[in-house]
């Protein structure tokens, strides 16, 4: 059972680059949230064609839009925030995800403030983990980007 697969209200992404299904739990500490890649995924037609993998920076993005779908559905930004990745660190690829797989993103928040967001996540297909990072997002509007 999720909390919410209305992931287009909380996060400014739209197909082809929404990386985030669902959200399945959330809370202060933290949040689970899922993605299915399919062969339909863009990038699987150069990365690679004989052998598809999901970029493991498409992997960080999952990682971090996860992060930041989930602290909108708990309203800790005014609607229509945006969040700019500033910095990722700590970042290992331990196993490949390929066509087919869900991911499980297991986020906790480190810092969370008006205008940054710290946090930390894990990316696993079942019970195996797949990569792990730590990020910083700025805390933005679209009025501010103009």
């Amino acid at each position: 059972m999720s909390v919410t697969s209305d992931i287009e209200s909380l996060l400014p992404h739209r197909k082809p680059f929404l990386f985030v299904d669902e959200i399945v739990s959330c809370d202060d500490k933290g949040s689970v949230c899922t993605r299915k890649f399919t062969e339909d995924d863009f990038f699987f037609k150069g990365h690679f064609p004989q052998y598809p993998v999901v970029p493991g920076v498409i992997l960080i993005e999952t990682m971090a839009q996860a992060g930041g779908a989930a602290l909108s559905y708990q309203k800790k930004f005014k609607d229509g925030s945006l969040f700019f990745l500033a910095s990722v660190d700590k970042v290992k690829f331990r196993s490949q995800v390929r066509p087919g797989d869900t991911v499980r993103m297991e986020i906790e928040n480190l810092r969370i403030s008006s205008k940054m967001i710290k946090q930390s996540g894990k990316a696993f297909v079942s019970d195996t983990l797949c990569a792990e990072a730590e990020w910083l997002c700025l805390v933005g509007s679209a009025e501010q980007a103009e």
